[in-house]
């Protein structure tokens, strides 16, 4: 399967690592508690439609190696991920390997984060924001707590 990877994630709640793939209907949850699984995935511009195809809010960052903004962003992303397990998904897609979507959701300058709900742009940030300011975009579109 085109861009078929995953990361291996310690649960928050009982430190078991699971694997969690970049694609896959549902929501990650933990092999042993049960739990739900903070979701990171990396996607290219093949497997992106497969990656952002989630009932969960989706987080894209647009983002480079190269870009020091970015690198000070992915840590906050990364502990909004694991707050809202199980309701958010992010999906990180390198705009230097992926031109296509950085050229769908206009990444003229990086990192731009796009959220989507059912595959529709919802919100946009561009630039890196504090966490108070990320999670207070996330927040109202979240879907409601399982």
């Amino acid at each position: 399967m085109l861009g078929m990877s995953s990361r291996v994630v310690a649960c928050p709640s009982c430190s078991t690592k699971n694997r969690v793939p970049d694609v896959a209907s549902g929501r990650p949850r933990c092999a042993s508690c049960k739990k739900d699984l903070p979701w990171i995935a990396d996607a290219t511009d093949a497997s992106f439609p497969s990656a952002v195809d989630t009932s969960a809010l989706v987080l894209v960052d647009l983002w480079a190696p190269w870009c020091g903004p970015c690198r000070m962003v992915a840590p906050v992303l990364e502990r909004l991920a694991g707050r809202y397990a199980g309701r958010l998904k992010v999906v990180k897609v390198n705009v230097d390997d992926n031109p296509m979507v950085a050229r769908q959701y206009d990444a003229s300058s990086i990192p731009t984060l796009v959220m989507l709900k059912d595959g529709q742009v919802v919100g946009r940030v561009v630039g890196a924001q504090p966490e108070p300011v990320l999670a207070g975009q996330v927040e109202p579109l979240l879907p409601a707590a399982p």
